[in-house]
């Protein structure tokens, strides 16, 4: 059993999707974007699978979207990374064996890295105490993973809850923390891609950055070494906590980290409100030259459209072209499209991740 797809037609989907990004991004006379494909398989480095019970025994499934009463069972998913190929059979199969491990699981999460650490979760419709963890030490030592244990209010760690990433962009190695439930990139070759593009996008700059959505600081890392110094916010306090253990781990000094959401960060740069957040934070020493967005797939809201309009280059980096052009349609008055990218972080998709550098007029 597997999910069915052809890797024989990556090059065509990914050329439809140059010519859609090419469509929405012509009416701001955008240059032709530099393409990134992505490896046709093993390139998403996170899974998720809910279990099905057929006869007792338990199945991987996924599930068209929407439709959760006809599932698709699987042994293997060539889409994802060939160590969570690896881990799936004899996962299961340990599930199978020892009922403390297997008993009212539901789903199974995986988590793994370019730098091939495995973190996996097991999530129970029952509770699970200290006999769930001898049984899972045996399993994680067997396997060679980390692994955590989840049923309804209750989380056991039994190693650690994160996975280290390692990326490779413009001859460093960067070390990411990147956590059990958290938001990562999904697909890790593309990523440093993306990574690479935007340091190159960015150039050298003697004045500041400012880094709205920061995430586990992916992309705030390398854009670091190209400027002064860098506000970088978020407001998700998980993320934070990574960004700032990522800032630490990297021996980056000139980031200033603030959990502020997008609209407060507006509001504290034009002087509408003050943040006890900010205390200490002497944000008219900053000299801002370059904003770098990565919002979610709604866009920038209006607030903070009006805010980065007053920069004279903005880094957008989208995971919705059709928000993106939207946005692009607002910021086009002040500034124009001097780059774009396509990153393919999603093949055999209609998701396509992409990249715009703007430049005031």
């Amino acid at each position: 059993m597997g999910l069915q797809f052809d890797p024989t037609n990556y090059d065509q989907q990914l050329d439809a999707k140059r010519e859609r990004l090419i469509a929405l991004l012509a009416p701001f006379g955008a240059p032709e974007p530099e393409v990134f494909s992505s490896d046709p398989e093993h390139f998403r480095l996170r899974a998720e699978f809910r279990l099905w019970y057929e006869n007792g025994q338990p199945y991987y499934a996924m599930f068209e979207q929407g439709d959760k009463r006809k599932p698709v069972l699987i042994d293997q998913l060539p889409i994802a990374s060939r160590r969570i190929n690896e881990l799936m059979g004899p996962l299961l199969e340990a599930c199978k064996k020892e009922p403390v491990l297997g008993k009212k699981l539901f789903q199974v999460e995986f988590l793994t890295t370019l730098s091939n650490e495995a973190l996996v979760t097991l999530c129970y419709h029952r509770p699970i105490d200290e006999n769930w963890d001898e049984a899972g030490q045996r399993l994680a030592k067997q396997l060679g993973i980390m692994l955590i244990g989840r049923s309804r209010g209750r989380k056991r760690v039994l190693q650690r809850d994160h996975v280290k990433e390692e990326l490779a962009v413009a001859g460093r190695t960067w070390r990411y923390q990147q956590v059990e439930g958290g938001f990562t990139q999904p697909n890790g070759k593309v990523n440093q891609h993306m990574l690479s593009w935007a340091l190159d996008a960015a150039g050298q700059n003697e004045d500041d950055l400012l880094e709205l959505y920061c995430g586990n600081g992916n992309f705030t890392l390398p854009l670091s070494t190209r400027f002064r110094r860098v506000l970088a916010t978020e407001l998700a306090k998980r993320s934070v906590y990574s960004a700032l253990e990522n800032l630490e781990a990297n021996g980056i000094e000139n980031v200033t980290l603030v959990r502020l959401a997008s609209e407060e960060v507006t509001e504290a740069l034009t002087g509408v409100r003050e943040f006890r957040r900010l205390q200490g934070i002497d944000l008219a020493g900053f000299d801002f030259g370059t904003v770098f967005v990565d919002p979610p797939r709604a866009g920038l809201d209006p607030a903070t459209l009006e805010l980065v309009k007053g920069y004279k280059r903005i880094l957008y980096i989208s995971c919705n072209p059709e928000t993106l052009a939207a946005n692009l349609a607002e910021l086009n008055v002040s500034h124009r499209v001097t780059r774009c990218a396509l990153f393919d972080q999603f093949p055999y998709t209609h998701h396509m991740e992409s990249g715009v550098l703007l430049e005031r007029r």
